[in-house]
């Protein structure tokens, strides 16, 4: 199932909705199955399933039918599937952790308004309608070479005559009007977006003031084209018109959002004048309709480096139609404009200390350095940190598992879920229903502080408790007992599960160490976590697994979406714009799988936390 990642085995002939039920995956349906509501559409991608029926064609379209949609309730499993989700259909949205954080931003906009009062045209001054106004400008606010975008050229005789020769003018970089609206205007909106593999946030502004008005997010649509970046050009390049599918799914999901913002907010989407985008490379070309075909291939190379600007109409955004995009550069084919956002929102080009960012997703990208130096580097880090290709894995949502503790005499677990307010031990809710990225660190870096797991990952076949579970097929460790989850099984952590930690976080470990290694450094000074995922993660566990060099556990701590937080910078702050694409050009990158020692040093990162690399400060907090 997408875009939840649950995935596992099922009985032949069971339908889609009664698995997503048995799993936890729940798909909307009002009349209880009975093919009645239409509510649990679904979408089939590939795999056998039986004929679409009768009853579906009631409530499923010939354009749907063609695109794949089907009914939960009706249509049975007759192989291995692969479904997604509408987010329509979803009866429990996932919970999307992308929050603004509250930083001073010093405000620049991009575009403002003026308002300007014109002298009327008469039979001794015949000067055209935009020749006057541009006069006017450029006597007031010195605009002295201000174009007008066609749209609005089409539409001033009438605005200006309307308002009595008394309007309110929005110009974008003092070089092209945007809009004339007829008397005095006070406000105009931005927004910025960040663009994930995973997930899409929007935060909407008032460029007149900074004022942070809303935030939204959602499920990054493209998912159901490949849950990381190579699967989605896979896709563009063995589909003919795959590039079109993928860019069309993702502007539509952009449509969506801006909608439900402006909405949100009292406003139209034609009151967004400005919209600020990062991404990584790939979700860069994809928003872009760029072919991406060559950021798979060696030496991956990108369409372009530096930042453009591009008219909301040419990419078919539903804002106000003269609306300028602004997409922030990147910095290498695997290092993207989201990364760039971070650069300008925690400023690491100014600083003394030594520090390394990891910006934890689909992909781990690392910053590292000071005010002399800086390398940035990509990894593969998988979606095992985001839920998926674990047994019991799951995105974010009601009933995910998201913290869990071991006691060391009894290897009891006491777990929190997503959605409660209480603990297990002190809820008794049983509303577990698997466990989230958070979760599964937690529940690792536990069973490694109590011997359950030893440095290798493996399991303690000496270690006597009910819990784990020693068998030749798939040893296991009991997180959840089936009373206490809503899916009626024990919820576990299996020993390929560790496994798919241990891979992503070696990833992360090696490129730290090698960007050190090219620094000439024996330790970092501040580790900072960026992205949703590390503001939820236990820093301390996530030290214990050896995602990054040993630090000083003070001096790691989450920023937030620092992504979306260098998004809204740019968008309040064009001055931010400049440096962006000033700084994207002086960061070294690193390619980790050429470097010589790249193989000697994963292997050596799969360990917990790491084979020979000292940990000083976790002395105390794991045994010796």
């Amino acid at each position: 199932f997408l875009p939840s990642g649950r995935r596992g085995e099922v009985q032949e002939g069971k339908t889609v909705l009664e698995v997503s039920q048995e799993w936890g995956v729940e798909i909307e349906s009002l009349c209880g199955g009975n093919r009645s509501c239409g509510k649990c559409k679904i979408k089939w991608m590939e795999g056998p399933l039986s004929p679409f029926t009768e009853e579906e064609a009631k409530f499923v379209t010939e354009l749907e039918r063609a695109e794949g949609y089907r009914l939960g309730c009706a249509a049975q499993i007759l192989g291995n599937v692969h479904i997604f989700i509408p987010e329509e259909s979803r009866a429990q949205k996932q919970v999307i952790r992308k929050e603004a954080s509250e930083k001073s931003i010093e405000l620049k906009p991009a575009i403002v308004l003026q308002f300007i009062e014109l002298s009327p045209p008469s039979l001794h001054d015949l000067l055209g309608d935009f020749d006057r106004l541009r006069k006017a400008l450029s006597e007031r606010y010195h605009l002295h070479t201000v174009n007008i975008d066609f749209p609005t050229l089409l539409k001033l005789p009438n605005v200006l005559r309307k308002g009595n020769w008394k309007v309110t003018v929005a110009t974008w970089m003092d070089k092209e009007v945007l809009d004339v609206k007829p008397a005095q205007v006070n406000d105009l909106y931005g927004i910025a977006i960040d663009v994930g593999t995973t997930t899409v946030a929007a935060y909407l502004c008032n460029l007149r003031s900074g004022e942070l008005i809303a935030t939204q997010s959602m499920m990054n649509p493209q998912v159901v084209y490949g849950e990381d970046v190579m699967s989605r050009i896979t896709y563009t390049v063995t589909h003919h018109d795959g590039l079109e599918k993928v860019h069309r799914s993702i502007i539509d999901g952009l449509n969506q959002l801006i909608e439900t913002i402006a909405k949100q907010s009292n406003l139209s989407p034609e009151d967004i004048f400005e919209l600020t985008i990062v991404g990584n490379t790939v979700m860069h070309h994809l928003v872009l309709k760029i072919d991406p075909q060559y950021l798979g291939i060696s030496p991956f190379i990108p369409a372009i480096h530096r930042s453009i600007n591009v008219k909301a109409r040419d990419l078919a955004l539903k804002v106000h139609p003269s609306a300028n995009v602004h997409v922030l550069p990147i910095e290498a084919g695997f290092v993207g404009a989201d990364n760039v956002g971070v650069l300008i929102a925690e400023e690491p080009y100014r600083q003394d200390e030594m520090v390394l960012i990891i910006d934890i997703g689909t992909n781990g990208e690392l910053v590292m350095g000071n005010k002399e130096r800086l390398i940035s580097s990509s990894c593969a880090t998988g979606p095992a940190l985001e839920g998926a290709h674990i047994k019991f894995g799951m995105r974010a949502a009601p009933g995910a598992i998201e913290r869990v503790s071991i006691d060391p005499n009894s290897l009891e677990v006491n777990f929190k879920s997503i959605g409660e307010q209480y603990w297990q031990l002190e809820s008794k809710s049983g509303s577990a229903k698997g466990i989230c990225g958070s979760g599964i660190i937690d529940a690792v870096a536990e069973l490694y502080r109590n011997g359950i797991i030893d440095k290798s990952g493996r399991f303690d076949k000496n270690i006597s408790s009910p819990r784990l579970r020693i068998s030749a097929e798939s040893p296991e460790f009991v997180i959840a007992w089936k009373d206490e989850t809503s899916i009626s099984q024990d919820i576990t952590i299996t020993q390929q599960d560790i496994r798919n930690v241990q891979l992503a976080k070696a990833a992360l470990y090696t490129g730290a160490k090698l960007m050190m290694k090219k620094l000439g450094i024996g330790k970092v000074n501040k580790v900072i976590l960026a992205g949703a995922f590390g503001s939820y993660i236990n820093t301390e566990a996530a030290m214990i697994l050896g995602m990054f060099p040993d630090c000083d556990l003070k001096n790691v701590y989450a920023v937030g979406n620092a992504a979306g937080d260098g998004a809204r910078i740019a968008l309040l702050n064009r001055d931010k714009r400049v440096e962006a694409d000033e700084i994207a050009r002086k960061v070294e990158y690193l390619e980790l799988t050429i470097e010589e020692d790249f193989q000697k040093e994963f292997i050596e990162a799969l360990h917990i936390p790491h084979m020979k690399d000292p940990f000083p400060h976790l002395n105390g907090i794991i045994k010796e």
